[in-house]
Formats: structure tokens, sequence, C-alpha cells
């Protein structure tokens, strides 16, 4: 016999009792049992965060079912900084219908205002230079990255308000209208540099298949970054044939190389050199000094910080020495107006040195915008009142004396 169609009201009804910590199933039969209240509730989190709470709001105004009315009480518009422990907004209704909400609206708060915080300090450290958000291959799926991807989008206006470039798109068809854009953007990823057999080969391909495109072309594949670099502008540029002849396409070079070995010819020294000529400084310690700042740098006695610092400046992978050695290649070789695409690593740490030091690059690629840590995304949810009059647990009564939902 065949199943009975589920009605749309119960499809719904269900959606929510799947998802929600059961012991709120358990609370909202209690109530129903013993006599609803209007409960208003209070939503913050316990570190400072950008405001990016439109999905849980629209997620509790999609899922509420209640004769009692809902109110939405916004204490911080969207894209505004809210310091730790401050509510959010507040949200009142009947309480048997919001208790099972509850987990589904913190949720989407706190990867979304994590995200949103740490896109807006990255893209401000390096304000001149465009990002792309490529954290999808990173996320849990498609509920974290579009709140991932949300929260990314609110920080970058703001930092766009601000002056910065910030990001300007996102490596996926899915997100991509949050950066104001139909489709994603991207050219090419290592697989195809291995399958054409050469960086040249994949450009040429990559132009023939896509001569509408700009094109972006990791140069890392073989550890040859700058001889590669190279080969692939003068084709681009130079080509006897005319291949190289794409009016109104640009040409974008994307060093990538991986964090176990130095970029093409360079050391630890050289890279050291190369820093502390580009920021007239005479050594490494200057070079750290300035990129940290003088009291950043008195601060840390136990070196913790600088260690870190280094590794950025010099070490292996994409370093600042590795950066500003390819933007002085192809200036010396007559191609500056090949523009510099550096990925692999960039949170908000690597951003702010880079930033600090004038880093030569003109596009970042990172998804390291979501949360290292998940734990700095857990937001909190409190009910403080019950029918208009204040009532909360014990430790809690500071950070919701004298609100109310309106």
């Amino acid at each position: 016999m065949n199943k009975p169609l589920e009605a749309p009201a119960d499809a719904a009804r269900d959606f929510v009792l799947r998802r929600t910590d059961k012991y709120f199933t358990k609370s909202r039969q209690i109530v129903e049992r013993f006599g609803d209240k209007v409960a208003t509730y209070g939503v913050f989190m316990r570190r400072r965060v950008i405001c990016a709470v439109n999905p849980a709001i629209d997620l509790l105004r999609e899922r509420y079912v209640s004769e009692t009315p809902l109110t939405v009480t916004r204490l911080y518009e969207e894209g505004a900084f809210v310091p730790d422990q401050k509510p959010m907004f507040l949200y009142s209704g009947s309480f048997a219908a919001l208790l099972e909400l509850e987990t589904l609206v913190l949720q989407r708060v706190g990867i979304a205002c994590i995200s949103a915080f740490n896109a807006y300090k990255m893209a401000m450290n390096l304000s001149k230079a465009s990002f792309i958000d490529m954290h999808a291959r990173h996320a849990a799926g498609d509920d974290m990255t579009l709140l991932a991807a949300y929260g990314a989008s609110v920080g970058s206006r703001m930092a766009k308000l601000a002056g910065a470039v910030g990001f300007v798109g996102s490596s996926q068809d899915l997100t991509a209208p949050l950066y104001g854009h139909a489709n994603g953007v991207g050219t090419m990823p290592h697989a195809i540099i291995g399958y054409a057999g050469s960086t040249l080969a994949a450009a040429k391909m990559y132009a023939e298949t896509h001569p509408q495109d700009n094109l972006t072309v990791l140069i890392d594949y073989f550890g040859r970054e700058y001889s590669d670099a190279l080969e692939v502008c003068r084709w681009w540029y130079d080509a006897p044939d005319g291949s190289a002849a794409h009016p109104g396409r640009s040409l974008a070079l994307r060093i990538d190389t991986h964090g176990d070995r130095f970029a093409e010819g360079l050391t630890y020294d050289a890279s050291v050199e190369i820093v502390a000529n580009w920021l007239h400084v005479l050594n490494e310690y200057e070079a750290v000094r300035y990129v940290m700042g003088e009291e950043a740098f008195d601060a840390d006695t136990l070196n913790i910080v600088k260690d870190r610092v280094r590794r950025v400046l010099f070490g292996t992978g994409v370093s600042l020495a590795s950066v500003i050695k390819m933007r002085q290649t192809l200036d010396q070789a007559g191609f500056g107006a090949c523009r510099i695409v550096a990925s692999s690593g960039f949170n908000l740490f690597k951003c702010k040195m880079f930033g600090n030091a004038r880093a030569p690059v003109d596009t970042i690629g990172t998804g390291s915008f979501i949360p290292e840590n998940m734990n700095e995304t857990f937001a909190t949810a409190d009910v403080f009142m019950y029918d208009g009059q204040f009532n909360i647990k014990v430790g809690r009564e500071k950070l919701f004396q004298g609100l109310k939902a309106e």
C-alpha cells in the first residue's frame, strides 16, 4: 500500500523536529501541557564579531508557527561591530513555538559572524588587493558554505565602505550572487597543469577553450615559479605568431607554492635579504620588527609571534619574499602589466603581515576567513523574560538588564 503524501505543514514540522535538540521537544510538550507563555530571547556571542545575523532571523521568521505574534528586535545593524557578550538581537513570541527553533537559529549565527569579522579585517589589512572567496572545499556542505560566504560578503561590504577593494567574487556559482555576480570565477587547478604536461601548455589550452576569459595561470606545479612565469608572459605578451594578442584580456600568475619547500631559487637567507631590501631595513630582526610594530615586537618576549612572522616573511611556501621576488622578476623582464595572485594560508594573521609589509600582491585567493576554532562560533540564546517579567539564570543578569523586545 502506498504511503499517504505528507501534508506541507507536517513536512515543515518534521524539518524542525529532526534537527532540534531533543530536550527542546520535551520542553515544548511540558509547556503545551501546563500553559504557554510569551518568552523573550536574546542572542549573543562570547567574542567580538561583526553582526551577520540575517540568515538566523530569516530562519526564525520562516519556521515560527503560532497565533502569538513574533517580534524581532535588532540591537545591531548588519555589518556593525558587536562587543563580546553583547546581545545582537532579541525575539519574542510563543514559548511553545520558539523552544524547538533555538538550535536552528543558533546554527546560523556564529559562522556567519566570525567569517564577517575575519573577512573585514583581512580586506582592510590588504586594502589595495582584491579577494576571491575560495573557502568551499573547507566547508561542511551547502549550509556552512552559504553562511560563511554570507558573512564574508557582509565583512567585505563594510571594508569597501572604508576604502578597501574587498572580496570581488567566489569560486562557486552557488555563492557568487553574494558578491554581486551570477557565476563563480577561476581558471585552473594544479591537476590541469599535470594533465597538460607543462605550465605553458596548460595556459594555451585554457586560452583556446575559454577565449573570452581573463587568464590566471598557476606557476608552482613544477617548482619553477619564476622560470614558468616568464615563459607564460613571453607567450602572452611577445609571441611573434600573434597568439599573444588578447585585446581586452589580462594575464595574472597565481603562486601557491607548497609549504614544505621554498619557491624556485629561494633559501631562508636569500628570503631575508629580499625582504630586508624591500623594507629598507638592515637585517632579519629589523624586518620582523617593522611588520609586527614596535610595541608588539617588544611585548613578545617568548618569541612566539616573532617565529610566526618569520615563517610568513622568509619561510617556505608562499612567503612575502616569494611574492616580492615574483614582482621584481616580472618588472625587470618588462612584464609590469602582469598581475600576481597569491593563495595558500592567507588567514587574518598572514594578511596583516603582508599588509604591514606593503606586499606587491594584486589578488588574494583564500578561504581562511572561516573560523580556525569552531568553539569561537558557539552562539548562545537565553530566555530572559516570561510574559514581560524579567527572569534569567543567575550570572547572566547584566547581559540583558533593561532590554525588551519591541
